[in-house]
């Protein structure tokens, strides 16, 4: 045999509100956020890595290719290092896949002419480097993605 179950229910017009939780100590804040949220961004200094001429240099970095592979010089992991002044004077260091490179003389002209080209750069020079080394692990996922090595 089967037992029967019956549920038992209750109409009500309404339900008391529960209390709120209080606090005591009025120095204190009723949401710590308010101050957190409020605050705008502090925006990088330009020359900075995420400032506006950083930004800049580093599109005019990725406009120039490597005539060998068709990947832009900053994706390619050629690009060691961009350096910005408070006067602009932009210097960047970089390197190419190797000594023997047919570009070794008109690379590193062509980058500074690119870089000294963006507004607010005052003057643009380019640190060429073999130490270290270049080697395909110093390309980025993208350019990887490109050339299939993905």
């Amino acid at each position: 045999m089967t037992e029967e179950r019956k549920i038992l229910v209750e109409e009500v017009e309404t339900v008391e509100t529960p209390p709120k939780a209080r606090v005591e100590d009025e120095t204190r804040q009723r949401d710590y956020l308010d101050g957190f949220l409020a605050q705008k961004p502090a925006e990088a200094p330009k020359g900075e890595p995420g400032g506006s001429l950083y930004d800049a240099i580093i599109d005019a970095l990725k406009e120039i290719y490597d005539p060998e592979i068709p990947v832009n010089i900053y994706d390619l992991g050629l690009v060691y290092g961009v350096d910005v002044t408070q006067d602009g004077h932009a210097v960047v260091t970089m390197t190419l896949t190797t000594p023997h490179c047919p570009v070794a003389e008109s690379m590193p002209g062509e980058v500074e002419l690119r870089v000294g080209a963006v507004p607010g750069v005052g003057d643009a020079q380019v640190n060429l480097v073999w130490d270290p080394p270049w080697d395909p692990q110093k390309m980025s996922d993208e350019a990887k993605l490109e050339l299939g090595m993905l």
